[in-house]
């Protein structure tokens, strides 16, 4: 990944500041680096007087069961945003099939050129099924265009991800994205017998919206700090989100979250599940399938420790008191 990502220690945004095609944030890069610190800030009390040895992982979403509450998220171009030293259909067939070999689900993405959607729907279908595609919100004809094609993938779930609509990569290349009214987006929703996931909801208001649009879950993001300097970190976003929709919908998360730690922070604030981006792009280019495998190995390694240590039984009912916050 040299010279499009640096595999930092800590991957918090600073060094890849404004390296958009790359692994970065748009402009400055507080987006970015706003997601990670805001999560950061949030601090575990520790608790060991309680009988919680063997916490349950495993949680209900979509009408199945995973194994953990993780999701790799939607990431794709290769060549342009990670170096290009794997096909763009390894890449996505290691990440959707270690997922897969580890009891969840990974995304694909889409945007320009045609073989990133191409490879991931491939992918799906060669793993019968076993991801989530999800669909840039284009104009109608190619929006339903991708929207058939991804039923066909045999996937259960599909998604948009709303909040790439100013993603400025499209924009360069001549294929611009917009944002869609509840009315529009509820037509649009109504077209496909898929559970359908809208993602980059960062506010109460959209989260009522998204309910009434018949949305079956939402994923609070800012796209990785992708598309809009300056908001808002998804951790300061999600209580309030969460509050407001809470029992209604399906609430996901995504923004800098890297260990499995990160994940039961994001479960006490208040979401379902969560998603996870960079790590996978790394661990997948780095390791291929096997990567991916290792990496939520790990990821689940630190939950049931982090579980334990919280005497968190299940993370099904987290609770938010597990979590203290420090400036």
């Amino acid at each position: 990944m040299k010279g499009y990502c640096r595999v930092c220690p800590v991957c918090d945004g600073r060094a890849c500041a404004g390296e958009v095609p790359g692994m970065g944030g748009i402009g400055t890069g507080s987006a970015f680096m706003n997601s990670f610190k805001a999560l950061a800030a949030f601090r575990f009390r520790m608790k060991t007087l309680h009988d919680v040895t063997s916490p349950d992982t495993g949680i209900d979403l979509f009408g199945r069961r995973f194994d953990l509450p993780v999701l790799a998220a939607p990431i794709g171009g290769v060549s342009f945003n990670m170096g290009g030293k794997i096909t763009e259909d390894d890449y996505i067939l290691s990440v959707l099939g270690g997922c897969a070999d580890r009891g969840i689900l990974g995304c694909v993405g889409d945007g320009v050129p045609a073989f990133i959607h191409e490879a991931g729907y491939a992918a799906i279908r060669e793993l019968n099924g076993q991801g989530i595609p999800f669909i840039k919100p284009w104009e109608d004809a190619e929006l339903f265009d991708k929207m058939q094609k991804a039923q066909e993938t045999g996937a259960a779930v599909m998604g948009m991800d709303i909040d790439a609509a100013g993603l400025v990569t499209l924009k360069l290349m001549g294929r611009p994205v917009a944002p869609k009214p509840p009315e529009k987006l509820r037509k649009i929703i109504e077209k496909t017998p898929m559970k359908f996931i809208l993602k980059g909801i960062m506010t109460p208001e959209e989260a009522r919206l998204a309910v009434d649009v018949g949305a079956d879950a939402i994923v609070v993001s800012n796209h990785g700090g992708r598309v809009l300097d300056h908001t808002p970190g998804v951790a300061e976003a999600l209580p309030s989100v969460a509050d407001a929709v809470r029992g209604r919908i399906t609430v996901l998360a995504d923004g800098g979250v890297r260990t499995g730690g990160d994940v039961l922070k994001m479960l006490a604030l208040g979401a379902d599940a969560v998603m996870i981006g960079r790590p996978f792009s790394v661990a997948a280019v780095g390791g291929l399938r096997e990567g991916v495998r290792e990496y939520i190995d790990q990821v689940r390694s630190e939950l049931i420790s982090a579980m334990v240590l919280t005497g968190t039984p299940a993370v099904a009912s987290v609770d938010r008191k597990i979590l203290c916050e420090f400036s």
